[in-house]
């Protein structure tokens, strides 16, 4: 089992709002020698939340301790005062190998702690494939084969990948589909020519369903991670909610371009890529090397401006993690208002602080909210909307 459970189960129980099938599933933790250490820490972190107001449970504490192997010595658990519950979380780090978070605040003031126990699932896969005659096909729950027929293809899909399939029965005429997310929704795509693309929450991709001429060109708005099969003499373009372009031969890179983002950031991780503002050519375009990163604002558009990057941060959603280094708390909650689709409201304007660490992103809301929980701030939930305090 997966820690971040172990730890979302824990919390749970200390917060007595476990449903049945998660009490059966408790129970079965707490019998099972090889999650004894992870859940020891788990309940030595989270019975120290000074927030949660939890009495000390001595019968937990007694099953705890007989659960662990006869051949360890058992190690007691300690009961955090107030003032430690950074030490409880880096203490669980170290001990089960968990998530942990470490807050830098900018400022002085001191936000409570505290949160509604509403839950609402993490994303998943799921996308519309929009074809080239306007219909559209939910892609959520169809089974694996055969799903359409385009111009030179049949749309095949195969275990939570669509493919384009040629058929050579072509009439010439170029035609295009749309794959696109909702929010709390991701999926992949192999195009015509090969080249993979991995489609985040909230985004589109627009291509033909057989690339044609001299060159292979998409259109994508959100957040889209290429790995481009390389063809040196049919050139793979990208172009990005129709500001900026994207030129590449055959490369892996990831483009970030919401427009609730300050920037359009182009971060590559292997071969080249030229990045120019749209219907512009010339000395405003650049070249990036890997390990490089383009920023184009969206609020001025008129300059690139390339920067060394955080590639893990950069393609962390593609596998499966918040990766939260350096991110502020409104660039928490505009990914979690994507993934959980969800809305995010602020009360008394944005807390000033930083965040470090990372987690799976297959946690429930109220699993990430135990987290960020040990920042100082308060929230609530109301339906679907997340009041920040």
């Amino acid at each position: 089992m997966d820690n971040t459970r172990i730890y979302y189960l824990t919390g749970r129980y200390l917060e007595k709002s476990l449903g049945e099938a998660e009490q059966e599933e408790f129970q079965r933790l707490l019998q099972a020698p090889a999650h004894q250490e992870a859940l020891q820490a788990a309940f030595e972190a989270l019975a120290g939340e000074p927030d949660m107001n939890i009495p000390r449970d001595e019968a937990l504490l007694r099953l705890l301790q007989q659960a662990l192997n006869s051949d360890k010595p058992v190690r007691r658990i300690h009961f955090l005062p107030r003032w430690s519950w950074a030490a409880a979380s880096v203490l669980l780090v170290l001990a089960a190998g968990a998530y942990y978070w470490t807050v830098h605040k900018k400022n002085t003031h001191t936000v409570a702690i505290a949160a509604k126990a509403t839950d609402i699932g993490p994303g998943r896969e799921g996308a519309t494939l929009t074809l080239a005659d306007g219909s559209k096909i939910k892609l959520d729950s169809l089974g694996n084969g055969v799903i359409a027929k385009q111009n030179g293809a049949q749309v095949v899909l195969a275990n939570g990948l669509v493919a384009y399939d040629p058929t050579g029965n072509t009439n010439g005429e170029v035609v295009f589909n749309t794959m696109s997310t909702p929010r709390g929704r991701q999926f992949r795509l192999t195009l015509p020519d090969g080249t993979l693309v991995w489609l985040n929450a909230a985004s589109s991709i627009r291509y033909p369903t057989v690339f044609p001429g001299k060159e292979r060109k998409v259109e994508v708005t959100g957040e889209a991670y290429f790995e481009v099969v390389k063809n040196p003499s049919v050139p793979f373009r990208v172009r990005v909610n129709n500001k900026a372009e994207i030129e590449v031969l055959g490369t892996h890179f990831n483009v970030n371009a919401y427009e609730n983002e300050q920037s359009i950031a182009t971060t590559l991780l292997e071969g080249s890529v030229r990045v120019s503002v749209a219907n512009r050519r010339g000395p405003g375009a650049v070249v990036l090397r890997p390990g490089q990163q383009a920023q184009l604002s969206n609020a001025d558009i008129t300059g690139i401006k390339v920067a060394n990057a955080n590639t893990e941060k950069a393609v962390a959603w593609k596998n499966g993690l918040f990766y939260f280094d350096g991110a502020t708390l409104a660039e928490i909650m505009r990914q979690m208002e994507r993934w959980y689709d969800i809305e995010v409201v602020y009360e008394n304007g944005v807390p000033d602080i930083e965040f470090e660490g990372e987690m799976t992103k297959d946690v429930s809301l109220n699993g990430l909210l135990i987290m960020l929980k040990r920042t100082d701030v308060r929230f609530r939930i109301e339906g679907r909307k997340l009041i920040v305090q």
